[in-house]
């Protein structure tokens, strides 16, 4: 009935179209041991592209029922002998190209390397063409298999920049308590001591990566790799390459922002006051005695006293370590870009950028963006607002007196700082914006009405527009800040208030603008943030 012009070499199910004299036929063959089937699909589709009428029913019935070879009539039509077919798959990531080859009718043409590369570039393929694979296929005819004909170069990844630091970086950690429940203000452990020549950073340069490329011969870029330099603070060098950083000075090692700063310490071996006057130092400072009334300590580095501040400013770009506390009067300020860690604080504001402990907050304003812990012997915290950007932990708050006091964690204080400026920045804003209004209406009606206004009017005129249009982006920018810090503070549910012994009537909760009042004595409870409410659980 028919001869067979190429050999079927494999295991696979097989469908192969039949020309004769009288009409169209479609063979099946089954497949052999471990070899793959075909679904109808396939065949519809096969059959379709090359617009053949056949009765569905009748074939997929025969395939449905397949365990020997089988001739199915398509039709009557006669037709020439179908040649070896190919269909070509991109891959949606456009890494790999995918042929499926179909045997060609008795007598019919197969195909050549040549022709298989054509019908590859027609698909769309333009680089990475597998030619073994290609050869593979014309030596052994396998069909209705996927073979990879191409495939793409993935790109290589590079790497990010790496600097190690050989210091301590981490300024978070709080002094020791002892078994007793003070605190041990002695070892403290938190100055990175550096001496001179000591490597304080190595950089391990980023490596670029090397673009790959897919089958249709589009560049794929790697990942950026983050790059990252040296930079030299106070008293440290760069070695040549760019890769070292050392220390030219003993002293203590700072991490500001990307710079490493080496600075040394200045003592004091008495008081801050009249014998001295403000301070003011490019380091650490260290003073043996008190800190008395209306004086200043600034510094970049650390602030340790070991006697009582008083009424003073002490302002520092580390942490702030009073070994007595501070007895502010209502005049004394604590401003740390770290730490702060005082025996207790009393009438006064203390701001700090890490976190802050004591042993007692009595009648203070007191901010940190990390945790503010009251423990020790006393742990108790009465009167004032506590502020905390994560948690705040005592064991009393409040007394039994009723003293109001205000709880806050779960927003950054800086941020709440910041929404509270701008709140206050906008009415000036929009009042100097109604008086430019104003003023240029009153110009501008001149101007229209064919007054001739001299030269300085008119530069006067443009200096106000361009203000009015300064100040109008500047205030929908502050309108549009206010917004999004409005915005992280509803949504934020972080945060937490721990008491270990009893929180009094008086004391007002906020977290992340949810406010409750405590109404009632309530011991060994956290409090947290539910959606909408406060939740008082267990400790």
């Amino acid at each position: 009935m028919y001869r067979e012009s190429v050999k079927m070499a494999n295991d696979n199910a097989i469908f192969q179209l039949i020309t004769n004299n009288d009409g169209t036929y479609l063979q099946l063959i089954p497949a052999k041991g471990l070899g793959k089937t075909f679904l109808f699909n396939e065949l519809d589709e096969y059959l379709t592209k090359r617009r053949i009428d056949y009765d569905k029913v009748v074939v997929n019935d025969a395939l449905l029922r397949l365990t020997e070879t089988k001739i199915v009539k398509l039709n009557n039509a006669v037709r020439m002998p179908e040649g070896e077919g190919i269909k070509v798959t991109i891959s949606d990531d456009r890494m790999e190209a995918v042929a499926r080859f179909y045997p060609p009718s008795p007598n019919g043409s197969v195909m050549n390397f040549t022709e298989i590369i054509n019908d590859l570039v027609k698909a769309g393929v333009k680089y990475g063409v597998v030619e073994e694979n290609v050869k593979s296929f014309l030596n052994e005819r396998i069909y209705l298999e996927d073979i990879v004909l191409a495939r793409g170069t993935e790109p290589v990844q590079g790497k990010n920049a790496v600097i190690t630091y050989y210091f301590n970086t981490d300024l978070t950690r709080k002094p020791k308590e002892n078994e007793d429940g003070t605190v041990d203000f002695h070892q403290l452990d938190t100055i990175s001591r550096v001496s001179k020549g000591a490597l304080l950073a190595n950089l391990v340069p980023a490596i670029q990566g090397r673009p790959g490329i897919s089958v249709v011969g589009a560049a794929i870029q790697p990942d950026r790799v983050e790059h990252k330099i040296l930079r030299t603070g106070t008293k440290t060098k760069l070695s040549e390459d760019g890769c070292s950083l050392y220390s030219l000075a003993d002293g203590h090692a700072l991490l500001s922002g990307d710079k490493v700063n080496v600075s040394d310490s200045f003592e004091i071996k008495g008081d801050v006051d009249a014998s001295t006057g403000d301070i003011e130092y490019d380091g650490n400072v260290s003073i043996k005695g008190s800190v008395r009334t209306g004086y200043k300590v600034i510094a970049n580095g650390d602030i340790i006293v070991d006697g009582v501040v008083e009424g003073a400013l002490l302002q520092a770009g580390g942490q702030i370590i009073l070994k007595r506390g501070i007895q502010g009067m209502n005049k004394g300020a604590l401003i740390a870009a770290s730490n702060i860690v005082s025996k207790f604080i009393e009438n006064a504001e203390v701001r700090a950028g890490g976190y802050i402990t004591s042993e007692a907050l009595l009648h203070s304003r007191v901010s940190a963006r990390g945790d503010v812990i009251v423990g020790g012997k006393k742990g108790f915290i009465t009167g004032g607002e506590i502020r905390s950007g994560t948690m705040i932990h005592a064991k009393t708050a409040g007394s039994t007196m009723g003293t109001n006091t205000l709880l806050e964690v779960g927003v950054d204080p800086t941020i709440i700082e910041e929404y509270r400026r701008i709140e206050k920045e906008l009415p000036n804003m929009n009042k100097e914006l109604e008086q430019l209004t104003q003023n240029l209406l009153l110009y501008l009606k001149k101007f229209k009405g064919g007054e001739n206004l001299p030269l300085d009017k008119k530069l006067l005129i443009k200096s106000m527009s361009v203000n009015k249009d300064a100040l109008e982006k500047k205030k929908a920018e502050s309108i549009a800040r206010m917004e999004e810090l409005q915005s992280f503070m509803d949504d934020n549910e972080s945060g937490c208030i721990k008491i270990s012994d009893t929180i009094y009537p008086g004391c007002k909760v906020a977290i992340s603008n949810v406010v409750y009042y405590v109404r009632n004595e309530t011991v060994h409870c956290s409090l947290v943030r539910d959606r909408a409410d406060i939740k008082v659980g267990p400790y």
